[in-house]
């Protein structure tokens, strides 16, 4: 088995130009199949909230759930990088609060790092976890926890104010002790000029081919979520309609009487009416 990668080993891809591979799991059946495959970081990611509990936001998940799937996805992984999402309301609260929840991602359900939404307003925070031992990963533009605040699901930074507060936010991130930020949802000329300003490596999102790294959802990715399927997405995989198809196929063969077949049955030597006339 390859050696498991480490937060030194992510910040050294940047700095030897090598693009650095991310995709969610929730499961440890997901996190095993993404990990062989040979993906740089694994991130446990609150949209489970939509595509796993079939919520229409992010904004409802729970440590609980975060800590119950993080768990689930650390026996799968054993060569990428795992991240934790900290969930809504997890980490705002105070640094103290901050500190505890990111602590049990690591202590409870075996991440190597967490992620949390906000730019500059969230340094205090970013530090505060980083200072207690913890690493964190910084996440700016689209922030779907505070969708709603930003206008909606939309893209970010298309003005020079907004541009300028981006690049910002991402040199103070890194000031604070982020390892790594992600960027959703911002023009690619924004990203380069972020990629290019900070040390540290920026992971993609619907951010262009500039950024260090990339992140989708898997279940976008291989075409197993439905609902909407964002514009930036690329589907490697349409698996949907083959698990219908399946699925569809077993019922009518249970109906039918034609599943299971010999080749699928357990047989033996046995006269079925003695057994029943004992």
């Amino acid at each position: 088995m390859d050696k498991k990668i480490t937060i030194q080993d992510i910040i050294a891809m940047k700095k030897n130009g090598e693009k650095i591979s991310m995709l969610t799991a929730y499961d440890a059946s997901f996190a095993g199949l993404i990990d062989a495959a040979g993906i740089d970081m694994v991130l446990v990611g609150d949209s489970l909230g939509m595509v796993l509990l079939g919520l229409n936001s992010t904004v409802p998940v729970t440590m609980e759930e975060m800590l119950h799937h993080c768990r689930a996805a650390s026996r799968g992984v054993k060569r990428a990088l795992l991240v934790g999402d900290m969930p809504f309301m997890s980490y705002q609260v105070s640094e103290s609060e901050a500190i505890a929840n990111a602590g049990r991602f690591l202590k409870e359900a075996g991440c190597d790092a967490v992620k949390l939404e906000g730019g500059s307003e969230m340094c205090g925070i970013v530090r505060a976890i980083a200072t207690a031992g913890i690493s964190v990963m910084g996440h700016i533009g689209l922030t779907p926890q505070t969708a709603s605040q930003l206008g909606g699901y939309k893209v970010q930074g298309r003005d020079a104010d907004s541009a300028r507060r981006l690049l910002q936010a991402a040199r103070d991130l890194e000031s604070a002790g982020a390892f790594a930020i992600v960027l959703e949802c911002i023009p690619a000329q924004l990203s380069e000029a972020i990629s290019k300003a900070v040390s540290i490596p920026t992971i993609g999102i619907g951010a262009g081919n500039h950024c260090d790294g990339q992140v989708l959802v898997t279940h976008d990715m291989v075409g197993m979520f439905e609902k909407f399927t964002p514009s930036f997405v690329k589907q490697y995989v349409n698996l949907a309609p083959q698990i219908r198809e399946a699925v569809a196929a077993y019922h009518e063969e249970v109906k039918n009487g034609s599943f299971p077949d010999e080749e699928h049955s357990f047989n033996m030597q046995l006269d079925v009416q003695s057994l029943l006339d004992q």
